[in-house]
């Protein structure tokens, strides 16, 4: 009995021994890097959608106010600077201005201060009528999406999720690639 070359048993061709070895380097850097970061992902993740939704959460204050004048004839920075110190406490007024937020389209400025709970004055712009003063409920989620309350440096584990996750899409996509090559 004479045996032909289509009897014999069909065999896989096994991968050569470099796309082995990087098959298996993505494996386990996708898994380690996916296990090691996961936590700032989703922390990210999750402050970025509370961010995305803060007015129906109820983070953030809305003024229905439109302005009838032009930005042209609105009130200069330092004197709605002045209506807003006026607006707040004292000491909220002694921690000074951190950023001011001019909205032309709408007519407003929003001022929020230096302190500690985040307080905000809206004024409109043509005349500082004040419109709104409260807290500001949606700093703290920005700090934390940012990685600022961690400090100075913080917005570096911002970056290190997003290099994470640059790092999972290329080795997920090699292991789906070459998903019958032999990880051990």
């Amino acid at each position: 009995m004479t045996t032909t070359a289509s009897d014999a048993p069909r065999r896989r061709k096994r991968p050569a021994k470099k796309l082995r070895a990087i098959t298996r380097w993505m494996f386990y850097s996708h898994l380690w890097i996916g296990v090691t970061v996961s936590f700032l992902v989703v922390m990210i993740s999750v402050t970025g959608m509370m961010l995305n939704h803060k007015r129906t959460f109820g983070f953030m204050p809305e003024t229905a106010f439109k302005q009838a004048e032009a930005f042209a004839a609105s009130l200069p920075l330092p004197t709605l600077a002045q209506l807003a110190e006026a607006a707040v406490a004292p000491e909220v007024a002694a921690t000074g201005i951190d950023r001011m937020d001019v909205r032309p389209d709408k007519g407003i400025i929003k001022v929020r201060f230096n302190d500690a709970k985040i307080s905000e004055v809206t004024l409109a712009l043509n005349d500082g009528t004040l419109l709104l003063a409260g807290l500001r409920n949606d700093s703290f989620l920005e700090k934390l999406h940012s990685g600022d309350v961690f400090g100075k440096r913080g917005f570096l584990l911002s970056d290190v999720a997003g290099g994470a996750l640059v790092l999972l899409f290329l080795s997920g996509f090699w292991v789906w690639l070459y998903p019958h090559t032999k990880v051990r």
